[in-house]
């Protein structure tokens, strides 16, 4: 079952991408973010109360609630780094990098949680490493402007904070529903997210934001909460080293979505690369 969830969470994620892409084409990539949270807020404590976990919120401990305090300050860190990076950087460039988190997360797994090392692994890792590496084009890397280094910077942050979620989300549910601890998580997002928007006087810019934007900006939210909660489910049940890079499969849904409606062509270098990603990945389930 941890497995279907975790395709549910690939799908759903590649889904809001792709849609966070065009509602924040205007607008400020922190405000989005704040505003994104806000839905996501929402949707994680309406399925909570739906499914009556709320009922045992007196009884998770301490231990639990300082691991997901801190899964959800990565997680804002990582959502504030990756909407910066896809503001000013090609969904099919930024995507590639942020999901390059999963061989960090294997990695941390293995040594903090004890999961297992084995020869699949590590060929899994090169393969998404080189990948990666194939799916970013030179010119962005060796460009002297300033401003084509700038999503670089931002997607590799994404990743180091990405992967940092994960290992410290696992340990934080592991004596918690998940779906309320997705939703406790979810807070710490928004109290830091709109920190950030007011330290920054972004509030100031909602009542300029189209009816297109708001109406992307809420359905990314919607796709986002989806992707968590499906997430997180199979995190419980399953070892991370496995689920996170199953979820990083939505790079498939991000790229056929970025060529279909953000007419984002992928070369022949970055189309292998994906190719060998999505090989690694699946390898895992063998």
């Amino acid at each position: 079952m941890w497995i279907l969830l975790a395709f549910g969470s690939a799908f759903f994620a590649g889904l809001m991408s792709i849609l966070a892409k065009i509602g924040i084409k205007d607008i400020d990539s922190n405000l989005a973010t704040a505003l994104r949270t806000v839905v996501v807020v929402c949707y994680a404590w309406l399925m909570v109360f739906i499914i009556g976990s709320h009922s045992t919120i007196t009884e998770v401990d301490s231990k639990s609630i300082i691991f997901l305090v801190l899964s959800g300050f990565a997680t804002g860190g990582a959502w504030l780094c990756y909407f910066k990076a896809l503001k000013t950087g090609d969904v099919n460039k930024v995507v590639p990098i942020d999901k390059s988190s999963v061989i960090l997360t294997m990695v941390l797994s293995m040594i903090f949680l004890g999961e297992d090392f084995t020869i699949i692994k590590i060929c899994a890792m090169v393969l998404i490493g080189a990948g990666t590496y194939l799916m970013i084009e030179r010119k962005q890397i060796t460009s002297n402007k300033a401003k084509n280094h700038q999503w670089l910077f931002y997607a590799v942050l994404a990743a180091v904070f990405a992967s940092l979620t994960a290992i410290l989300g696992k340990i934080g549910i592991e004596n918690v529903e998940s779906n309320l601890g997705t939703a406790i998580r979810t807070i710490v997002v928004l109290c830091m997210a709109w920190m950030i928007v007011f330290i920054q006087g972004k509030h100031k810019e909602i009542k300029n934001i189209n009816r297109k934007s708001w109406f992307f900006l809420v359905f990314s939210g919607l796709a986002t909460g989806l992707s968590w909660l499906c997430f997180y489910s199979a995190l419980q049940q399953g070892p991370v080293s496995v689920v996170l890079p199953i979820d990083k499969l939505s790079i498939l849904v991000t790229i056929a979505f970025s060529f279909f409606v953000l007419k984002e062509k992928l070369k022949k270098l970055p189309l292998i690369g994906l190719i060998m990603i999505v090989i690694g990945t699946l390898s895992l389930l063998i």
